[in-house]
């Protein structure tokens, strides 16, 4: 079973619909214990990173999702949920994250009065290595984005896709072992992002 992390925030049903669409059932849940009998887990996130990392430790959950990706159960995470997987956030004053990806993930600080902030909109994802949740995918394919912060992987080795805007060329796809993580909401991509979730749901996570 695909666990979908309910944290109290999130756009949580719309990553659930696109699952089923693809004919793959979903639970959203916020046990621990059913986080850790997951098959995989799917993180998505919209929100704060300070309120997130609270409701995590509340709930219990932050434990039960360093324990599962410990074990190897593939992980996604989507947006908020790919910059809680970091070591820390700038958001909310400095935010302390789950650790699960060495790196910090830091501000938008545009210069031009044209590149707004949060970036909205679709824009391009330029791939540095090939994945088996990208497959069937091309290269400087677009997804949709709505984000203030971005991730700043501390190895490069953990870049799996990069994007510019706002004067940096940031990492929009990461991964480390079994876990891939999206700046970019593929559940509002269209078809390319259905595309990305049926990789991910037939990924073994190696």
């Amino acid at each position: 079973m695909i666990v979908i992390v309910d944290y109290r925030a999130g756009n949580l049903t719309s990553v659930r619909l696109a699952l089923e669409s693809l004919g793959v059932p979903a639970r959203i849940t916020g046990n621990p214990e059913k986080i850790l009998q997951a098959d995989r887990l799917v993180f998505p996130g919209v929100g704060s990173a300070g309120a997130a990392m609270k409701t995590l430790r509340e709930l219990g959950i932050a434990p039960a999702l360093r324990e599962a990706a410990g074990r190897g159960i593939p992980f996604l995470g989507i947006c908020l949920g790919t910059q809680i997987i970091f070591d820390a956030s700038e958001e909310d004053g400095g935010v302390k994250g789950l650790g699960l990806i060495p790196g910090r993930v830091r501000r938008f600080q545009p210069s031009r009065r044209e590149d707004k902030v949060p970036q909205m909109g679709w824009n391009a994802v330029a791939l540095k290595r090939p994945h088996p949740v990208f497959a069937g995918i091309e290269n400087d394919s677009e997804f949709y984005f709505v984000h203030s912060y971005y991730p700043a992987p501390d190895r490069p080795d953990d870049i799996l896709g990069e994007t510019a805007y706002a004067d940096v060329r940031f990492a929009s796809a990461v991964a480390r072992g079994n876990i891939v993580a999206t700046q970019f909401h593929p559940e509002k991509s269209g078809r390319i992002g259905l595309q990305l979730l049926a990789n991910f749901v037939r990924w073994e996570g190696q």
